[in-house]
């Protein structure tokens, strides 16, 4: 796309500016040679902890990680110190590049193994170390500054691309190992340029979002992205620029749909509308469709640890089949089996599973992890669903305890063991409640030990030292004691009911 449309805009951030695919591929090239001219060894890991405003420096840093054949680990600007610190030291990382705050984190968190990190947010020379720390830092311009032709380190198909950290069940972010063989979503292409827009909001660190680096320019289109989405901004966006393709998470949707310019908005020019990263309310999908009516509106299925493998619903098939998240795109393969591993029929709920032949995945450095996931070359997904007759996949749970609070993946054990260090807390239990915009919202069943005090402010300020904003609940309910089976286990559908009755 250099070579042939240079002077092409590739991705503009919208409000704040663009880059062309020339400048974003020289960029790259400079960027990647003073990544082994600082002394980055084959394979090593390039840490990427930039907020979305900085998306275009997070383009250039992603790509120059993989020219310098290093290893890229994409890092949530929103993670606690404590998340920061198991990132970069789980993966190993030995350079990062980040902005604003995010620098003195990073440092701190990952000083014994950092040998430089580059300020995005930062303009002119090299800057002095920070105070208590021993890497140096280096400005954007600097590091930026050099040689721009064509570049690319030795690289087999097999190496590890990227390191994409998602929330685990054991208190910590485990990392899912991304090669180069199974890391595109489209294949390699002669992409030819049209012209067209792809509208898109989700974070770049994720599943969804990553995508978004490389996929729109293989179908010609460049990207605008919304790097905080706001309803009314994102309306005007499309009348403006009249995109072909958008993708939204259910929050986003709800929040679009509940605008009160979204009937006199015009969106005809979207073709595609893809709702991904969590299950979408059937009437949701509706008020879409009738919205676009040209339009392909689907409620997408994926997940990191399924990488290439997704859903595609034709256009039309939503209203059709409600609830239906499409059909999984070939070569993946889907299967519904019970509670003993057995296949089930068309229309049994079971548990998902997906494969991918020729394109595994698997958790960076957890044996035990991966073994657990991935069985006899099966997915375990953790969601319950069903095939229909005709092969199309219906989400109806989850068996794992996570809770979706717009499009984010919350497990409920995260929290669960963050809130129980408070001195207050001597028992905690966290659930989900529907929420009208989030999809779910995360509330936390809090037992004081005698005598103590504690206030939701007092134990959300505390969630925020140890968790991601996100995950960090909103709702606190104080009980006496939580409801137990007789083997000791919490009863969270009691909790869930308690919630249902006070709601009600």
């Amino acid at each position: 796309m250099a070579a042939e449309f240079g002077d092409r805009t590739a991705f503009t951030v919208v409000d704040v500016g663009a880059i062309t695919f020339a400048e974003w591929d020289g960029a790259a090239n400079a960027l990647a040679r003073r990544l082994l001219d600082d002394g980055l060894e084959p394979g090593g890991r390039v840490g990427i902890h930039l907020q979305p405003e900085h998306a275009l420096r997070w383009l250039v840093s992603y790509t120059a990680a993989h020219r310098a054949g290093g290893v890229a680990v994409p890092m949530n600007p929103r993670l606690a110190p404590a998340e920061v610190g198991h990132v970069l030291a789980h993966s190993g990382a030995t350079a990062v590049v980040a902005d604003g705050d995010l620098v003195a984190r990073d440092l701190e968190s990952g000083d014994g193994n950092l040998a430089f990190l580059i300020d995005a947010g930062a303009e002119g020379s090299e800057i002095p170390p920070l105070p208590g720390t021993s890497a140096p830092i280096l400005a954007w311009d600097d590091a930026v500054a050099g040689d721009r032709t064509p570049f690319q380190a030795p690289r087999e198909k097999d190496d590890l691309a990227d390191i994409l950290y998602t929330s685990g069940t054991t208190g910590r972010p485990k990392g899912v190992a991304v090669r180069h063989s199974n890391g595109s979503m489209v294949g390699a292409i002669e992409p030819n340029w049209s012209g067209g827009g792809w509208v898109h909001s989700s974070p770049l660190f994720t599943f969804a979002g990553i995508s978004l680096v490389y996929t729109p320019m293989k179908f010609g289109l460049q990207v605008l992205y919304q790097p905080r989405f706001d309803a009314d901004r994102w309306l005007r966006l499309v009348e403006d620029e009249r995109p072909v393709s958008v993708f939204l998470v259910p929050a986003m949707a709800h929040l679009l749909i509940d605008h009160p310019r979204f009937d006199e908005a015009d969106l005809s020019s979207v073709q595609l509308c893809s709702v991904g990263s969590a299950p979408l309310a059937p009437y949701v999908v509706e008020r879409l469709q009738a919205k676009m009516p040209d339009a392909l509106v689907s409620n997408n299925y994926g997940m990191t640890e399924a990488g290439t493998a997704y859903a595609i619903m034709p256009q039309g098939e939503a209203v059709r089949r409600p609830g239906s998240v499409g059909q999984i795109a070939p070569p993946a393969v889907v299967k519904i089996v019970g509670e003993k591993g057995d296949d089930l029929l068309a229309g049994e709920v079971g548990e998902v599973r997906l494969q991918v032949p020729g394109r595994p995945r698997e958790y960076y450095n957890d044996p035990e992890a991966t073994a657990e996931t991935w069985r006899d070359g099966w997915l375990i997904t953790g969601d319950l669903g069903k095939l229909d007759a005709d092969g199309y996949l219906y989400i109806v749970g989850r068996s794992k305890d996570v809770i979706i609070r717009g499009g984010n993946n919350v497990h409920a054990t995260d929290v669960e063991h963050a809130l129980v260090q408070h001195d207050a807390i001597k028992e905690v239990a966290v659930v989900g409640a529907p929420h009208p915009v989030l999809g779910e919202d995360v509330v936390a069943f809090v037992v004081l030990q005698p005598e103590a005090t504690a206030t939701p402010d007092e134990l959300r300020d505390f969630g925020l030292t140890q968790l991601a904003d996100y995950k960090v609940p909103r709702q606190y309910v104080f009980v006496d004691a939580l409801p137990r089976n007789p083997t000791g286990k919490v009863v969270k559908p009691e909790l869930r009911a308690r919630l249902a009755e006070t709601s009600s």
